[in-house]
């Protein structure tokens, strides 16, 4: 890949392409929940527009009824005062029950977009890590965020502007042709199929526009956020004027598709505005015509203009309406095909609960690869005693973190079986499977929030004291009680602004506040300096009697107390046994320990 650019996401790229009859019978079910509501909301809509179309016959009426002989009384008190009367009335209808269609059906539309919008929320969660590991956030982000607003935008498109307008387009047809002759019908057909074919081929045409505009747009948004995200990396590498260059890029890239999009769109405002005005020439020339001829009255003429007016003001914006509808479309089909994504791991139907009696856990010839062509594990036997502490020992890149990761049923295991218990982890409910599991990560991300949630975050309901006795046990509550806010200190964006070993330690209460019957520690004291490790360890070690403990650990001084230690090499178990077995062996164990040894004798 070349340097600065930015290829789209395999999740994004790998979804096939939508038909807009597809889009929209996916979209039915969330408004017939709001079936009554519609029904209720056409009614005014109609309404609406029949007290708008009386405006142009009442003109008529007027300006006929002031064409009355002078001295005349009804000319000057009666008819004009009632008329006039009957005009406020008519345009005070027309915008009472417009409010009142919009009223009714805005439950349905926020209804509905909520309802899909928290769909994909739950949906992206159940999506398995790969997925997640191989997502941009940004561009993810703003997909349902266009999406969710595509909704609301094509619902009131079409309920709001559409199909009042074709209502009072035959209105408008049937008071010409029954008022006047059908070549004013004809006229105005002929005009809108023009305008019409004119606006959806042009649209059409410039619809691949906007499409890479809205690509664009995601690109650079994922850029920005991908750089925020990563802010100390690019400080560390002073390389703030690179990120601004790279964004800059994506922007640059998207005012350009935003020219050939706005050059585009002002050709078809241009050959809309030309039918319109040709048809407004040709239906104005009869009328007036009829008039000269003293087969229709001023009135008459007055009313054609009048209709018009009302029937083409909407009509002007056919062209945007369009283009917004087929953008809504899109929109709606990027954030579906989020949600039709199929789940690489799902509960099986019917899949009971995990019921842990022992918790014993046991990896049965277990096989696994992130990519096929790259294995991670090969055929790993291991077994974990319920109530033991089993530690997982190697080097970088040997597998153990992976182990937590499937105990976790991140991924589906293509050979072998993990059990709990005796029950296969994947015939049981994953939300079950991981309320028996704790973890303590290696890298330890925080919500943008206060440490006291986010260790209550271990067990939300749980009480202050509960959450208070946690962070003592992690030997972090001296420090939370030093900070003028105490618990409701905020740690910044994913924990930015507490250090490595404070933002382990709370990791290590949230999850001492679970108090799960299986316990990982994936290099749960990394970060900590060897004082606070000593202390941490004892609390860990105190969490984790009577539990079922996998400990994955880098530094072997930490595992030295483990029930058993199980030494991983290129995947494959190459030792295991308790500290004193495996130095006895003098093995990879033995040569392991002996260098972390001569490290620290150094170091001191």
């Amino acid at each position: 890949m070349r340097r600065g650019t930015l290829d789209p996401s395999p999740a994004d790229s790998s979804a096939p392409p939508r038909s807009d009859w597809t889009t929209l019978r996916r979209l039915v079910p969330y408004l017939w929940d709001y079936r009554a509501r519609m029904a209720l909301a056409l009614i005014f809509l109609v309404a609406a527009k029949a007290a708008n179309v009386g405006v142009p016959l009442l003109l008529k009426e007027l300006v006929d009824q002031l064409a009355l002989p002078a001295g005349d009384p009804r000319a000057l008190v009666v008819v004009p005062l009632g008329l006039l009367l009957g005009y406020a009335g008519l345009r005070f209808s027309t915008t009472v029950f417009t409010e009142l269609r919009e009223l009714v059906f805005a439950k349905a539309t926020h209804g509905a977009a909520r309802r899909i919008a928290l769909e994909a929320f739950e949906h992206l969660h159940a999506l398995s890590l790969r997925f997640h590991l191989e997502r941009q956030t940004g561009g993810m982000t703003r997909d349902i965020e266009r999406g969710t607003r595509a909704l609301q935008s094509l619902v009131s498109y079409s309920l709001y502007t559409i199909v009042p307008t074709l209502v009072e387009l035959g209105l408008v047809l049937t008071l010409l042709g029954s008022r006047f002759d059908m070549g004013f019908v004809w006229i105005t057909l002929a005009a809108l199929l023009v305008y019409g074919t004119f606006t959806i081929g042009v649209t059409e045409w410039r619809t691949r526009f906007r499409r890479e505009m809205n690509e664009l747009d995601s690109k650079a948004n994922a850029r920005a956020v991908d750089a925020l995200l990563n802010y100390e990396t690019v400080k560390y590498f002073n390389n703030e004027a690179f990120e601004a260059r790279r964004y800059d890029e994506g922007l640059d890239a998207y005012r350009r598709a935003q020219i050939k999009s706005q050059g585009t769109l002002s050709l078809l405002n241009a050959g809309q505005q030309f039918v319109i005005a040709a048809s407004l020439v040709a239906m104005l020339w009869r009328a007036t015509s009829g008039v000269v001829a003293r087969e229709l009255t001023l009135g008459d003429l007055v009313m054609v203009n009048a209709l018009l007016i009302q029937l083409y003001i909407p009509l002007n914006f056919l062209g945007v309406l369009y283009r917004e509808i087929k953008q809504s479309l899109t929109d709606l089909g990027r954030m579906f095909g989020l949600l039709e994504r199929e789940r690489e791991v799902a509960d099986r139907p019917g899949a009971p609960a995990l019921a842990v009696a022992q918790g014993t856990v046991r990896f049965e010839h277990v096989g696994f690869a992130y990519h096929p062509e790259r294995p991670i594990l090969h055929d790993v036997c291991l077994e974990i005693p319920g109530g033991k502490t089993v530690a997982v020992v190697g080097p970088s890149g040997s597998g153990k973190s992976t182990l937590a990761r499937l105990l976790y049923r991140f991924y589906d295991l293509p050979q072998g079986r993990i059990t709990i218990d005796g029950q296969d982890i994947r015939e049981v409910t994953q939300d079950s499977l991981r309320r028996a599991i704790g973890i303590v990560p290696q890298d330890t991300v925080l919500f943008n929030d206060t440490i006291g949630y986010n260790i209550a975050y271990g067990r939300p309901g749980a009480s202050p004291a509960e959450v208070e006795a946690a962070a003592r046990a992690a030997h972090i509550h001296d420090f939370i009680a030093a900070q003028p806010r105490g618990y409701e200190t905020a740690v910044g964006e994913r924990g930015l602004k507490l250090s490595g070993g404070e933002k382990q330690r709370v990791a290590i209460a949230r999850t001492l506040l679970k108090n799960p019957p299986i316990l990982i520690f994936d290099e749960a004291t990394s970060a900590l300096d060897s004082a606070n490790e000593r202390a941490i360890q004892t609390e860990l070690a105190s969490a984790a009697r009577g539990k079922t403990a996998l400990v994955i650990a880098h530094r072997l001084s930490t595992v030295v107390d483990a029930h058993r230690i199980v030494v991983l090499q290129h995947g494959s178990i190459a030792e295991q046994g308790t500290h004193a077995e495996l130095l006895a062996q003098d093995g990879v164990y033995a040569r392991m320990w002996r260098l972390q040894q001569q490290g620290s004798d150094g170091a001191a």
